[in-house]
């Protein structure tokens, strides 16, 4: 019964745990929520000096830049605002001057359209009129409140987060009886697992946090004093950058230990700092209920029909002219490698670290204090020493059980603040992922006429002209960005989407205002009089496709001799060669080519020079 049990599980649920990076940690297991607990009182509808926006405006317009992220990263994460000091009310226990907006649910477009009529100032007029604005509120009830949204939610809560918005540092200064109870009320909450960010905006004369605050906020012990932002967000952006950093929780991928030598290891967690952004995967739904399809494949006889039990099937290996059947237990014994974790091998100058040694994006280590208590102090003592003598460790590592060993380097990275004390770089060390010496090949460079040094010169005097500081976070993908455009604009019901400006594009005008007369120098030194390198260029382009052909010409692939072939074979090396020269190779021998799969391939010419 376990076996047809674990034979009729569905693709989906499998590929959802083939996907999990490290082990799974029941602490993590739901959903994240997040509950916006906003000041409504009348001093977050006051504009600054200059006509700024008005703190309530920010709010707003950083929670709707939330709602609509969440929908399209996180779908499953939950969503409540909450507004306290409001003159209406409405809630479940009920409390006055405490108003829930939108309950703790998934967000959705028409949470979007809700948030933008509020916004501006028709939008804040209509607010006042609806919802009005009262002095007379109570901390402690509005966070009850949120208690009570946490509680009253069906599924499992892997997360719990309440970000308060205010510009008031001491809310209740005149009456000690409401201070003392929210305080009471906030220790509640940090004992239930709920975490309380303050999103400290705008006031005259400066936001003092240590006048009601300091008690009420949760500090993760990691950040230590970071968690009290003592500076107030002046802009959106600064608003922004903060919920972003705030809203979602740093989840470890893996949680190793970090051998250092015989007896001596801490623990860390393994996160994943960048991750390339790509489309979404489209979702089939059935036509008639507009359900998610759920995939489902069996395996069958291939001569009875009969259907196959997991029992049934083997998985083979040939060896030579053998084929090796191996049971289930032996296919996982021969996947595993190394118990999970780092082991220390030695230490090298950052000298010796590559730019061509980068093969994917690194992954950053942090110690994990609740794993192995210690592991902090013997962490940052290792940080600093790699700091200061200018090093990194080499090391074993194995991410998990089921995966082959890497060789890889911890570059430490020292812990970096912006002018507002906000973390913009974490202490920890970067695990680069070191290639083996199969993985970097030597190249045969054409060869050509080498550049005179005075067109050296002028070239570097164009790229001196053209040199800007990159920052990967100002480019955005605008295939990306255009694709989810489209989408909001279906799901708010606009007329046209919003356009993008591709970043992406040359500033060709900026560049030849830079570059002056630079160009057409370099064009002399280089070219010969009269040269137009873009119109025969494109006379070149025109007579390859008078020729018939249809454009340019395929190079040819290399061809393998049949003695280099049968040595990889005797070698066990066909896996060296490409695909297209293992294709050409079968064509050579007049083997008749089935598949385009490697593996295949290999097969393919495995057997033949086996008979």
């Amino acid at each position: 019964m376990a076996e047809w049990t674990t034979y009729y599980q569905n693709e989906d649920e499998v590929e959802g745990e083939e996907g999990e990076e490290g082990e799974a940690d029941v602490r993590y297991s739901g959903r994240d929520s997040l509950i916006f607990l906003v000041d409504a009182s009348q001093s977050m509808f006051e504009r600054g000096e200059d006509d700024e926006m008005s703190p309530f405006d920010m709010t707003l317009q950083c929670i709707r830049s939330v709602y609509t992220s969440k929908i399209i990263s996180s779908d499953r994460d939950l969503l409540a605002l909450v507004f306290f000091g409001t003159a209406e009310h409405k809630n479940s226990v009920p409390f006055k001057h405490v108003y829930v907006y939108h309950d703790l649910d998934t967000p959705g477009a028409r949470r979007v359209l809700d948030l933008h009529s509020f916004q501006g100032e028709k939008g804040q007029t209509l607010f006042q009129e609806t919802l009005g604005c009262s002095a007379d509120f109570s901390l402690q009830e509005a966070l009850w409140v949120c208690s009570n949204l946490f509680s009253d939610v069906k599924t499992r809560l892997s997360h719990k987060r309440v970000m308060l918005f205010t510009n008031q540092d001491n809310p209740h200064a005149e009456d000690s009886g409401k201070a003392r109870l929210a305080r009471s009320k906030a220790s509640d909450l940090r004992d239930t697992g709920v975490v309380l960010d303050l999103m400290n905006l705008p006031k005259p004369g400066g936001f003092d946090v240590s006048l009601f605050y300091r008690d009420i906020i949760t500090v993760d012990e990691d950040e230590g004093d970071l968690g009290l932002q003592q500076g107030a967000s002046e802009k959106l952006e600064d608003l922004q950058r903060r919920v972003r950093a705030r809203e979602t929780k740093k989840r470890a991928q893996a949680r190793l230990s970090l051998t250092l030598g015989d007896g001596v290891s801490l623990a860390v967690g393994v996160y994943v700092l960048v991750r390339s952004a790509t489309k979404p995967y489209p979702v089939r739904l059935y036509r008639e209920s507009n359900e998610q399809v759920k995939t489902k494949t069996r395996w069958f006889h291939a001569e009875t029909g009969s259907l196959l039990l997991p029992s049934d099937t083997k998985k083979a290996q040939t060896y030579g002219s053998r084929q090796i059947v191996l049971e289930k237990e032996e296919t996982e014994e021969v996947k595993k490698f190394d118990e999970p974790g780092l082991v220390l091998i030695g230490f090298k100058p950052l000298e010796r670290l590559e730019r061509h040694h980068h093969l994917r994006p690194a992954h950053f280590i942090y110690p994990e204090e609740s794993q192995v208590t210690g592991s902090s102090k013997l962490f940052t003592a290792l940080l600093m020493r790699c700091l200061e003598r200018k090093v990194f460790a080499l090391c074993r590592y194995t991410p998990r059980r089921n995966t082959p060993p890497r060789f890889a380097a911890l570059v430490a990275q020292s812990e970096e603040l912006d002018k507002n004390r906000v973390q913009l770089s974490p202490p920890g060390f970067h695990v680069i992922f070191l290639p083996y010496a199969d993985d970097i090949r030597s190249l045969d460079y054409p060869e050509k006429t080498s550049a005179k040094p005075e067109q050296i010169d002028k070239m570097k005097e164009i790229v001196h002209k053209l040199r800007f500081k990159y920052q990967s976070e100002a480019f955005e993908n605008p295939v990306i960005q255009q694709h989810y455009r489209n989408l909001e604009a279906l799901a708010l019901d606009l007329l046209e989407p919003e356009q993008i400006e591709d970043l992406t594009l040359p500033k060709a005008e900026m560049m030849d205002r830079r570059l002056g007369s630079l160009v057409s120098q370099f064009k002399e030194l280089v070219y010969p009089p009269g040269y137009n390198p873009e119109g025969k260029g494109a006379q070149v382009k025109r007579k390859s496709g008078d020729s018939g052909g249809g454009g340019a010409e395929k190079k040819p692939c290399a061809e393998v001799p049949e003695e280099e072939l049968r040595a990889h074979v005797k070698n066990g090396t066909l896996g060296k060669l490409t695909v297209p020269l293992l294709k050409e190779a079968c064509k050579q021998l007049g083997m008749r080519v089935t598949g385009t799969k490697k593996q295949e391939l290999i097969d393919t010419l495995t057997a033949h020079f086996n008979r």
